[in-house]
């Protein structure tokens, strides 16, 4: 298999989930009908799946798909789901075109709606948010699709609990959800801005003004991930408050 392995917690910041996931629904595998594709940027879609033994999921949660061959060979990746909970039957899964990637070229190249894939969850605890405390969302690229289930149940439920989220991208062309973002979204187009820095998150850190109890959940490549993470906590962000998801 060429694509790269699935989200990797493995990090100086990483502290122990406090959500169980369901062992019963993630041990199953189960055929996923395509519903539908949506193109959401050159290099990036999204896959609405019809689940005939759908389980709502916590925003934060994934799936692991999985094709296989005539010949038997199988292959399989880890995605998160960018839907909320709450959309009954269906989840979203919102895939990057990965350069020699087996499960995201087929997706990509061959896959069509009524086309069915095997998947497998939800799955995870530690990155998951049922909305239960506010939330600082840092994400770069593609890893901006957790925290987009994220926004997206905080807004269908109405939350009170405090939602910020920060999203980074080189350019407005590379950006997710890019026409979705409201008042509680800020970009970083990183060609034209430079990266993530201390100014944009110094509003939600200790001393800064939004006196909220924040967690933080930071999900991207290795690069972004560490980046963001060492800023949250040289502002003063509890390390126990950060979660982390990255890829690559």
């Amino acid at each position: 298999m060429t694509d790269a392995p699935g989200f990797v917690p493995d990090t100086a910041f990483a502290v122990p989930g406090r959500l169980v996931p369901s062992n019963r629904a993630a041990a199953r595998w189960q055929p996923a009908r395509i519903a539908a594709i949506r193109r959401e940027t050159p290099r990036a879609a999204t896959f609405r799946l019809a689940l005939p033994h759908w389980t709502p999921h916590v925003p934060g949660q994934h799936y692991m798909v999985r094709l296989t061959a005539p010949d038997g060979y199988t292959a399989q990746r880890h995605y998160s789901v960018a839907s909320p909970p709450d959309d009954d039957g269906f989840i979203e899964l919102t895939v990057g075109h990965v350069a020699g990637g087996e499960v995201s070229g087929h997706l990509h190249t061959t896959a069509r709606p009524g086309d069915t894939v095997e998947v497998r969850g939800p799955l995870g605890g530690f990155f998951a948010w049922p909305g239960d405390r506010p939330a600082l969302l840092l994400g770069a690229g593609t890893g901006v699709v957790p925290l987009m289930a994220m926004v997206r149940h905080h807004r269908r439920r109405r939350l009170a609990v405090p939602l910020r989220l920060i999203v980074s991208a080189r350019t407005r062309e590379d950006l997710l959800y890019a026409e979705e973002f409201g008042p509680e979204t800020t970009v970083v187009l990183t060609r034209t801005a430079g990266r993530l820095s201390a100014a944009h998150l110094a509003p939600y850190l200790p001393g800064g003004g939004e006196e909220a109890d924040w967690e933080a959940y930071v999900c991207g490549g290795n690069g972004f991930a560490e980046h963001a993470s060492r800023l949250l906590v040289d502002g003063g962000l509890p390390v126990n408050r950060i979660r982390i998801e990255r890829f690559g």
